[in-house]
């Protein structure tokens, strides 16, 4: 994305990273073990790459001045997510990416996903999180750059569509940005997670991985 994109939609804000620190400690810690190697894609300022404990970190985005915003340590590629011929087959075994998907069209979203297929170790997984439409139907377009919808339904099905094999499904995880109303204190975020009830939670998780041939996982 431009400059001229996080200079106003996606601006340098100390919360972002306050919030990644905390579901780092209190969500993704308990998914990501410190031996495996972990893709951000659409990595932005990498708030939840540099976020991460891992043997291997890498981050990539379409904007250049990703690079001068990652921790030292993590390897920056610049360039769109479907295309990713410096990562080695079976390479990666943890995906991610967090509101980048509304970004691309279905066509672009689509090759990502092959690629993933190449990179991914054997049970490496692609977990992603963005503005389920269904709650955040009234916000969804005050972003000029979604040109993509999905829902917590359609998401999961584009994804089997796709020939992969959708695990984990969290229609409201978390509130639509960091520009909300509720307070960003790491206990609270905690206590948010564990909840049954989610206030203004209007982005979703998901958790895929490949199908497999003769459908395995």
């Amino acid at each position: 994305m431009s400059d001229a994109y996080h200079d106003t939609r996606l601006a340098l804000d100390p919360k972002r990273g306050q919030v990644w620190r905390a579901l780092w400690r209190y969500w993704f810690s308990k998914r990501i073990r410190p031996e495996d190697a972990v893709l951000d894609l659409g990595s932005g300022y990498g708030d939840f790459i540099n976020s991460v404990t891992a043997r291997r970190r890498v981050a990539v985005d379409m904007w250049p001045g990703l690079a001068e915003h990652v921790a030292p340590g993590v390897e920056p590629i610049i360039g769109p997510a479907d295309r990713l011929e410096t990562l080695d087959d079976g390479s990666i075994d943890y995906a991610f990416a967090s509101n980048l998907f509304e970004h691309l069209t279905q066509e672009q979203f689509a090759a990502t996903l092959a690629v993933l297929k190449r990179v991914l170790s054997a049970e490496g997984t692609l977990t992603i999180v963005q503005p389920n439409y269904r709650y955040a139907y009234r916000e969804y377009f005050d972003d000029y750059t979604h040109v993509a919808v999905y829902s917590h339904i359609s998401l999961a099905d584009f994804l089997a569509a796709q020939g992969w094999e959708v695990t984990e499904v969290r229609p409201r995880f978390l509130p639509l940005t960091v520009k909300s109303r509720l307070p960003t204190w790491d206990a609270l975020i905690g206590l948010y997670l564990l909840s049954p009830v989610k206030p203004m939670g209007k982005q979703m998780l998901l958790v895929a991985r490949p199908r497999r041939a003769g459908g395995a996982a």
